[in-house]
């Protein structure tokens, strides 16, 4: 399956498992996980990137991210483990 298989060019979002889901979803949250992991990162710019991790978890369930991807960073995947209980 191709990407333009999930989404075609000219959808910007779709529906899985009943929520909306928007293109670049996954993308944001690695870019957005990088931002809050790396060292050299502000704390103001850490908490957008973690306000944005939270805010897409119902997205990437939806989608079975976590059913499929372990998320290796031990603080990361405890960041994505509390928000979403």
């Amino acid at each position: 399956m191709r990407a333009e298989d999930v989404l075609a060019d000219q959808q910007n979002q779709g529906q899985f498992n009943g929520v909306t889901v928007r293109k670049g979803t996954v993308g944001a949250f690695l870019a957005n996980a990088r931002l809050w992991l790396d060292d050299a990162s502000s704390s103001d710019d850490k908490a957008i990137a973690e306000r944005d991790i939270v805010d897409a978890l119902p997205a990437l369930h939806a989608l079975g991210l976590f059913d499929i991807v372990q998320v290796r960073d031990a603080a990361l995947r405890e960041l994505v483990a509390v928000a979403t209980e």
